[in-house]
């Protein structure tokens, strides 16, 4: 336990879970998509939906997306910011089943038309889960490296993954695998020790059987590109 498990994040409020939770989930999607956001359709759930707008979830999330970190003084003027910016924003509510409670699915188009769609769940504290990516477990906390690889279900491509991981003394800390079904589409979600060099994210993206490969990187240098 560290200093902050007792006295909580540093953060704009006015709570931990509904503003701090929300803004870093916002942040690490705006990170996954690694490029500005043009269009974000927010959909809430639970709590989030109930209770949001009173604790600023909505503006919260919206700061999240611009890039801003939960202690970011602009927080409450994320909506303007973003109009200033070109992001379009729809706010709706989420069909999720057995959701945490504090839950939000993102839909979000950037400005090359790439798609990406998650559910973050906001568990206390500021700490967060990123429970489901384009429509698959995933299931990281955002504190680490991360890398997602979605492919087909077949023989190899674990082994593929690690293989070059360990070749670039990359530590994996936690993975976990999950598929749609036998032979079906399934995905790798690895957090990592140390950053994932580039090229080798571009090299897994052209591997016979890899559909997609997202990568959540904890260098500020990554985030606009």
């Amino acid at each position: 336990m560290n200093i902050f498990d007792i006295v909580g994040p540093v953060m704009v409020g006015p709570s931990s879970s509904h503003t701090a939770g929300a803004v870093k989930i916002g942040y690490v999607a705006r990170k996954l998509m690694a490029l500005p956001v043009k269009r974000a359709e927010i959909r809430l759930y639970g709590s989030f939906l109930a209770t949001g707008r009173g604790h600023g979830t909505r503006y919260a999330i919206v700061a999240g997306l611009l890039g801003m970190k939960p202690d970011d003084s602009r927080i409450p003027e994320s909506f303007s910011l973003a109009a200033e910016a070109g992001m379009e924003l729809v706010f709706g509510e989420a069909d999720l089943k057995e959701a945490h409670p504090n839950s939000v699915e993102l839909i979000l188009t950037g400005e090359d038309g790439r798609q990406l769609e998650s559910v973050g769940e906001s568990l206390g504290g500021s700490l967060i889960n990123i429970a489901r990516i384009d429509g698959l477990s995933a299931n990281f906390s955002g504190e680490y490296p991360t890398l997602i690889v979605h492919n087909l279900d077949q023989p190899g491509h674990v082994a593929e993954v690690t293989s070059m991981l360990a070749h670039k003394s990359v530590n994996i800390a936690t993975m976990q695998l999950y598929r749609a079904g036998r032979g079906d589409h399934a995905v790798m979600v690895i957090e990592c020790d140390q950053e994932v060099p580039q090229e080798s994210i571009a090299w897994l993206e052209h591997l016979e059987g890899v559909e997609k490969v997202t990568y959540y990187s904890l260098e500020e240098r990554r985030e606009n590109k």
